[in-house]
């Protein structure tokens, strides 16, 4: 075995690094094999975790491995070159429910190579892969990052592949929120692997203990807070949303829900952040604090935080995405098909400016401008997403499938309840540099409910940053 010699000039990391590429070079760990921890690796070789860590960073950043939170790293399929043989198609995606699907969607004389990526290292994943002329021909990425991927021409319009069935078959049959939500430019770029909505929910049981409907306003939903907060035992909350930056885009969607449901869109031909009714919501929020209806906690919540406590009898009611069902589910500890039973899920309640609102998001196939597979890739896509494997992904998951003729196929009261509430939706801004946007409006929920800023001074202050990211003028008020 190869050691590392600390009496040499070479930093520690960097032998580490070339050691470990050494063993994948030499096929000592292949496509997809998982290498040693860190702590396996600190015992081999007798150093910190520190040079470790950053050795095994920088194979990640130039994507040799993939590091993948809580299970470790692995060797990148897509690394080792084997575009030689061709007749190969590289897919990306962020779940490993996928690669089955995506495997029996093949077709002769290609297969298909699959690389699973953390959702939260996926951006930084593809763009290191772009920069180094190994892009996948495929990838399944948030929809926030449309925009972004086609400003910079990353992305080849769809709809210019195969007109027909973009005609025929994409705009007959997809839903119609997230088919206008994904164009930019004019030009489809994405077609969605399923559909979610952010809005309320609610425990039916938590509802029924003060006699309280699903609030349909924000004047009843403040007063359910205050009379569940008579009502519910000291470390029971009425109220919780992701509030900040550990909550990442999901405080940003359940925000977006908000700020909608008061009629404020934040980017349209300008910024309206600023404007009376997105600091009203800003301020309706801070009262769920001042009251004690919502921890200030809330500001640490990971993105899953919430419907964990919602199912677990914690909280009362949250803000939240219909892909939370599944965790919902578990921690009540029902089946995914009575989560309607005991709880409720409904637009945000309407403000004193608005009206009932949600937002629609979801992930989203796109390819890749560097592949030698252009029309394979799309007819790939065409195959994932026909409405029979839309129909098996999507039995006994949280998961709305994009496609009218695979919802009507489906006996789900989840899924009917959620497809009533598309008439409501709005999306989320398709914009370059979004995942900027979405950074400062995380921080000004987070700064508003620590008390660090006002509601005002937090989104005078965000609008005007965002104004200058997007280069569009401050707005005065919401366009209707």
């Amino acid at each position: 075995m190869a050691e590392i010699d600390p009496s040499l000039p070479i930093p520690l990391f960097y032998q580490l690094k070339n050691l470990v590429f050494e063993d994948i070079v030499s096929g000592k760990y292949g496509p997809g094999d998982r290498l040693p921890t860190e702590h396996e690796l600190c015992e081999r070789y007798g150093i910190s975790r520190t040079p470790i860590h950053r050795a095994l960073s920088e194979l990640a950043d130039e994507g040799v491995i993939i590091r993948t939170p809580r299970k470790g790293s692995f060797v990148s399929p897509h690394w080792v070159p084997t575009r030689a043989a061709g007749n190969e198609l590289r897919v990306t995606v962020t779940r490993e429910a996928l690669v089955e699907p995506i495997m029996g969607s093949a077709e002769a004389p290609h297969r298909v190579n699959i690389a699973v990526t953390d959702y939260t290292e996926l951006r930084h994943t593809l763009l290191g892969a772009i920069a180094e002329g190994r892009a996948p021909d495929v990838a399944l990425i948030d929809e926030t990052l449309i925009a972004d991927f086609a400003e910079a021409g990353f992305l080849l319009p769809l709809d210019d592949l195969d007109p027909g069935w973009f005609n025929d078959e994409y705009r007959e049959d997809f839903v119609e929120p997230f088919v206008a939500g994904r164009m930019y430019g004019g030009s489809v770029y994405a077609v969605p692997e399923e559909v979610n909505v952010a809005g309320l929910w609610c425990s039916r049981e938590a509802l029924d203990s003060v006699g309280a409907q699903v609030p349909t306003t924000w004047a009843e939903l403040e007063a359910t807070a205050r009379a569940l907060e008579e009502e519910l035992p000291r470390d029971v909350r009425a109220f919780a949303m992701p509030g900040g930056h550990v909550g990442g885009e999901t405080t940003t969607y359940c925000l977006l829900a908000i700020l909608a449901s008061n009629g404020v869109e934040i980017i349209d031909d300008a910024v309206r952040l600023g404007s009376s009714p997105a600091i009203d919501a800003l301020e309706m929020l801070r009262r769920f604090i001042d009251g004690g209806a919502m921890s200030s906690d809330v500001v640490t919540y990971k993105w899953l935080r919430c419907p964990g406590l919602l199912g677990a009898k914690r909280v009362a009611m949250t803000v939240g995405g219909t892909y939370e069902a599944d965790v919902i589910a578990a921690a009540a500890g029902i089946g995914l098909d009575e989560v309607h039973d005991h709880f409720a899920f409904a637009p945000f309640p309407a403000g004193p400016a608005g009206s009932p609102a949600t937002v629609a998001g979801g992930m989203v196939y796109v390819v890749f401008r560097q592949t030698r597979y252009p029309k394979e890739a799309l007819e790939l896509l065409e195959r994932i997403i026909a409405t029979d494997r839309l129909i098996d992904r999507a039995r006994g998951q949280a998961t709305i499938p994009p496609r009218h003729s695979a919802i009507e196929a489906m006996d789900s009261p989840f899924i009917a309840q959620a497809v009533e509430l598309f008439s409501t939706a709005i999306t989320r801004p398709m914009v370059p540099d979004y995942h900027l946007i979405s950074t400062q409006l995380q921080n000004m929920v987070e700064t508003v409910l620590t008390g660090q800023y006002a509601p005002s001074t937090a989104a005078e202050r965000t609008a005007e940053v965002i104004a200058a990211i997007t280069g569009l003028p401050l707005g005065d008020g919401p366009q209707h």
